[in-house]
């Protein structure tokens, strides 16, 4: 009996590993088949059957981007220039929002309090397509199409309710006892939210950090939409006006773009993924 059941767990102990190492592999083919097609010449890209790795490694993709013709280089610096300071600045100015809006959901009683919070979440929802029309039509009549606070203040629109129900559930895991000490010492709210509070929420403010640098970094539709002017354009609406053509498509140089563009998520989440787990966990399971 016993020897069944250690068989048992070591056929479903084995049977998970197998289940992971599949799954993992169909995540990971799309990310490995980019970074091999960066480093192909044109005509291995389309050879029949395809080559997993290589047959004549080469980086003049990379160098055509980088350092090869003058006016590529330069838009390619330009839309990262641009994704840098508009991802950057999203997440500066929803952090700024979202932290005090945050302390008071989860601190301050106010009438309607349960139902806003769950209005905040289903704003979230809404696509994109149904409010893009709108946002442009009004950046247009503001002067903010094709500019960086145009930009931001679009992503916020998706970016603000996340962060608040993300660090909402993180306040909500700090005893109140810290707030009355807190109060007892003559600090306003204010006062203990910065010195008494935020200290302690240093995992769910950076995992909401990580997740709105990597929303505003990678998308797409809303950049096209405001950012009518090619200077302006971040690197995945950047990447799709450089590489895709009517006729041809420069996939090397394409795969090379998406690289660059890449790493900076990569390092971003290799350093700080502990943060990452652990704050979005907090935040979805408490409040």
């Amino acid at each position: 009996m016993k020897n069944s059941a250690r068989t048992a767990r070591i056929i479903g102990r084995t049977f998970r590993i197998i289940l992971i190492i599949v799954l993992l592999g169909i995540c990971l083919l799309p990310i490995y088949w980019m970074v091999i097609t960066s480093f192909k010449m044109q005509e291995e890209i389309f050879s029949v059957p395809p080559t997993f790795f290589p047959k004549k490694f080469t980086v003049k993709n990379y160098l055509s981007i980088i350092v090869g013709d003058i006016s590529a280089s330069i838009k390619f610096l330009t839309y990262f220039k641009n994704s840098i300071i508009v991802a950057i600045s999203t997440v500066a100015v929803t952090l700024l929002l979202a932290t005090p809006a945050a302390y008071a959901f989860s601190r301050i009683p106010f009438k309607g309090k349960k139902n806003l919070i769950y209005f905040v979440l289903v704003s979230q929802m809404l696509p994109i397509v149904i409010i893009l029309i709108p946002i442009y039509r009004s950046f247009l009549k503001l002067s903010l199409v094709s500019t960086y606070p145009g930009l931001v203040l679009s992503y916020m629109v998706f970016t603000l309710p996340f962060s608040i129900w993300i660090l909402k559930g993180y306040f909500d895991g700090i005893p109140r006892e810290l707030d009355n000490a807190a109060k007892v010492d003559g600090c306003t709210r204010m006062q203990t939210m910065i010195k008494v509070i935020l200290p302690n929420v240093t995992p769910g403010l950076t995992a909401a950090s990580i997740v709105v640098f990597i929303q505003s970094w990678d998308e797409f539709m809303i950049s096209l939409t405001l950012m009518d002017k090619d200077s302006m354009r971040t690197l995945p609406v950047g990447i799709i006006q450089s590489f895709v053509g009517q006729f041809t498509i420069k996939w090397g140089e394409m795969m090379a773009a998406s690289v660059i563009t890449t790493i900076p998520v990569v390092i971003l989440f290799m350093f700080l993924s502990t943060y990452l787990i652990g704050g979005l966990t907090a935040g979805a399971v408490k409040g």
